[in-house]
């Protein structure tokens, strides 16, 4: 068993503790999402032994297989790619959180299939904020009306928002796509109440978690930086 991955996870680590530092904010604020799109269960598996406990997949099929092979209840499972509506009911039974909702029929069929399995699942509201045709997400202007939807639902929990910022190697063009997505949960907050606590933001991935953790980001999404480059 190679030692690169708990190598990997302890830089990631040491990289949020930095961050953290320069921001003046406590590193236990800050959730670490592996996200392990393609490999090996084993790797997943000395993972969680090293103590990590959150893992994310991008594909609802990987997402299921996961699951079923790792059947250990301290694994915080998070669902974070493109959803479509009729994948919910194949992740319903054990997903702990499905970070990309971004539109009232996702929430609908997430609360009917939860329901089903008397189960309340988390989600967060996926926001488009690097106004990217490819990116998935509302439209800041339909956050309003999804949340005031949310607050009456009993089998699905809204935490906060998350946000896909453009892909570049320039960090400063990525920060004011943070900072909308911070904005965005701060004007909202007055919607808190009932199945609504917008106390989460996950934003920040492999090239720009310490922006991201600047901007307020409370969940980062790292892949690459952990596991390697992905299979295809």
């Amino acid at each position: 068993m190679s030692d690169h991955l708990l190598e990997n996870l302890d830089a990631i680590k040491n990289r949020i503790r930095s961050a953290c530092d320069r921001s003046g904010r406590n590193p236990e604020e800050i959730t670490l999402v592996a996200v392990s799109k393609t490999k090996p269960d084993e790797d997943v598996v000395q993972l969680l032994k090293a103590g990590q406990v959150h893992f994310g997949e991008n594909r609802a099929k990987a997402l299921e297989d996961r699951m079923s092979s790792i059947n250990d209840e301290a694994v915080h499972w998070h669902f974070i790619g493109n959803l479509q509506t009729n994948k919910i009911k194949y992740m319903a039974h054990r997903v702990n959180w499905i970070q990309s909702i971004h539109k009232k029929k996702a929430l609908k069929e997430v609360e009917k299939r939860a329901g089903e399995e008397n189960r309340v699942i988390d989600v967060l509201i996926q926001v488009n904020i690097s106004s990217e045709d490819q990116k998935s997400g509302c439209d800041p202007k339909e956050l309003e009306s999804i949340l005031k939807y949310a607050q009456n639902l009993k089998h699905t929990r809204v935490q906060g928002l998350m946000g896909m910022a453009t892909f570049t190697d320039d960090l400063e063009q990525v920060r004011p796509e943070f900072k909308l997505l911070r904005s965005l949960r701060d004007e909202y907050l007055h919607l808190n109440g009932g199945a609504v606590d917008l106390k989460h933001l996950s934003m920040g991935m492999t090239n720009d978690l310490e922006v991201a953790i600047e901007e307020g980001a409370t969940m980062v999404r790292v892949g690459t930086a952990i596991f390697g480059e992905r299979n295809y």
